[in-house]
């Protein structure tokens, strides 16, 4: 798809225009751009959502009114470059390339969402494009996600590389049904706001995990898996921030983080996870997902960066139907749901699943 024909920074440049045409080329096919971003390399009198307005020196500007108008804001001095949209903030740090505004531009027509984009953008380097696979694949080049609190001193227990299916589970019963039949990684997620309907369910789904030498994680509900000596809970991107993370560490649980994008990862990874789940990579009814689906593409990528660095999940819409695709990317475990607990025979379901992971 051509940038040349469009307006993608104001006031109008030809130069990085040409260079962002000649990065796009390189980057392969991508679905069209859901929305067509204009860079402003100053603050225009007329603005609006489709703005990301770019600031690299001192300036007067008001940011807070160029924000409350729908405007993106960016602001990049030194080796550290501050995103804001909306009420959103995205801090990310390091080395920047002579190329960094040009390579942005061609990540938002591959439609990635700006922080996403700008965080592609910082990875580049001069001369990738001439690299056979010119996306960025080393991650010492991608920049670190800044204004973060601390890591746990205590670093979370690590977890098998490759967990293999996961099913997500509702109860503690569904938890027993699917343990029997031989998977070895589960989650429960019990939606339920009954602490002693919580207490009773979490409890009963960690010892059949200890029955069944399973892994078995918690969704949310981190203080009672510690009370109950799970092995490990699955938390979400906006948990990190409530959560006792230094109490989960300490007590010997391991940590499953939730992300949706290079940033979110690259926000996980300061954490030390033991595992990052990626997605969602389809569509899902399963609950209310902050991002559009990722698709096969991206989750590819993610993996071609992250394998071997942490455990890898796909999650979100994988079903026996995408199950193969999702797997020939090299990720290591998909989480399922309703492939396992809508199915009308819940055996069968289990095994052909397990056999795709057996190929």
């Amino acid at each position: 798809m051509s940038l040349l024909n469009r307006e993608i920074f104001w006031p109008p440049a030809d130069e990085l225009t040409e260079v962002a045409e000649r990065i796009r080329s390189r980057l392969g096919e991508w679905p069209a751009a859901s929305k067509e971003w204009r860079i402003c390399l100053t603050a225009p009198d007329a603005h609006g959502a489709n703005d990301l307005i770019v600031f690299t020196e001192q300036h007067g500007a008001d940011v807070d009114r160029l924000i409350a108008d729908g405007a993106a804001v960016l602001e990049a001095h030194g080796e550290r470059a501050v995103l804001r949209r909306g009420d959103e903030r995205f801090v990310l740090e390091g080395e920047r390339s002579d190329d960094w505004l040009a390579a942005l531009a061609a990540f938002l027509d591959c439609d990635f969402e700006p922080h996403d984009a700008l965080t592609l953008a910082l990875a580049w380097r001069p001369g990738d494009e001439n690299k056979p696979d010119a996306w960025p694949v080393d991650f010492d080049t991608f920049p670190r996600v800044g204004d973060l609190p601390a890591a746990p001193a205590t670093p979370f227990p690590e977890c098998p590389q490759r967990l293999g299916l996961y099913p997500v589970l509702p109860s503690a019963e569904w938890v027993e049904r699917v343990l029997d039949l031989g998977v070895v990684t589960a989650q429960l997620r019990r939606k339920s706001t009954d602490a002693d309907d919580l207490k009773r369910e979490i409890e009963r789904s960690v010892s059949a995990g200890r029955r069944h030498q399973a892994q078995l994680f918690i969704n949310d509900h981190w203080r009672e898996a510690i009370a109950a000596g799970a092995y490990g809970v699955h938390l979400g991107q906006e948990d990190v921030q409530t959560a006792d993370l230094d109490a989960i560490a300490k007590a010997g649980v391991r940590l499953g983080l939730s992300t949706h994008g290079y940033y979110e990862m690259l926000r996980a990874l300061h954490f030390r996870p033991s595992y990052l789940a990626l997605g969602a990579v389809f569509p899902t009814t399963t609950k209310v997902m902050p991002t559009a689906p990722q698709g096969i593409a991206r989750l590819a990528r993610y993996v071609r960066l992250l394998d071997g660095r942490v455990p890898l999940v796909a999650i979100g819409g994988v079903n026996g139907d995408v199950l193969r695709d999702v797997l020939a990317t090299g990720v290591g475990s998909a989480a399922v749901v309703r492939a396992v607990t809508e199915a009308q025979d819940v055996k069968a379901a289990v095994s052909a699943l397990q056999h795709e992971f057996a190929r």
